[in-house]
């Protein structure tokens, strides 16, 4: 069943949802309804050129335990080679516009001018988080300030950014500008979580990319165990 959210802050038992997860349309994208959402494990996916905003839960959820991340022999290579630097909130604004840009002419992009503004406004309340990689072989022109980190100009090549409630990540979105950029930003996230106590990263919807570092499918309960557990 498919349900009609109005301005009333509720949404429906993700337990009734279709089966692919399609739980309702409709509603806002407020911090408020966002933070509900994220709370049970719903979360949006709004076809901007359609109108249409669409919130998912399934209930077989694809997850990455930050503990254990799987880190293949060329990406061990590849970190020891010291060339890429990682830093988190650093430049949430590029991270996002940059998953936008490479997603916007696909069908179904999501990542418009509204999803843009909710999650810039989930990050400046401390909801949200970015993920920056910086090629620090590589700079930019002088003057192009919004690709650039304090005064060094490198470039930024990759990132993620995604939805934080207690221990939990809830991943919204990655990119990458050179080969495995992305799969940097999640190990060092996945590193950064293990240390503070990190529990679980919500990857939404399997791909071959995640699958490989680790992803793996657990029930809709255990699942709300962990995102509970981050609520104490």
């Amino acid at each position: 069943m498919i349900f009609k959210l109005n301005k009333s802050l509720t949404f429906p038992n993700p337990k009734y949802g279709e089966e692919d997860g399609l739980l309702a349309i409709g509603g806002d994208l407020s911090l408020d309804r966002l933070l509900l959402a994220y709370s049970y494990g719903i979360f949006p996916w709004y076809a901007y050129k359609e109108g249409v905003i669409e919130w998912w839960c399934p209930m077989k959820r694809f997850v990455i335990f930050p503990q254990k991340i799987h880190i293949s022999h060329s990406m061990r290579t590849l970190l020891n080679k010291n060339r890429y630097m990682v830093t988190f909130n650093q430049n949430f604004d590029s991270v996002i516009h940059n998953c936008a840009a490479l997603r916007d002419q696909m069908e179904g992009a999501w990542l418009g001018p509204e999803m843009i503004e909710a999650y810039t406004n989930l990050h400046t309340n401390g909801f949200a988080i970015s993920v920056e990689v910086w090629d620090t072989q590589t700079t930019y022109e002088e003057g192009n300030e919004k690709d650039t980190f304090n005064d060094k100009h490198h470039k930024l090549v990759g990132g993620l950014y995604g939805v934080t409630i207690g221990k939990c990540l809830f991943g919204e979105s990655m990119f990458s500008l050179i080969p495995s950029a992305s799969k940097i930003a999640l190990i060092k996230l996945c590193e950064f979580m293990t240390q503070k106590g990190g529990t679980m990263i919500d990857c939404q919807f399997e791909t071959s990319h995640l699958k490989s570092m680790g992803g793996e499918y657990i029930t809709y309960d255990e699942y709300m165990k962990y995102v509970k557990e981050a609520h104490n």
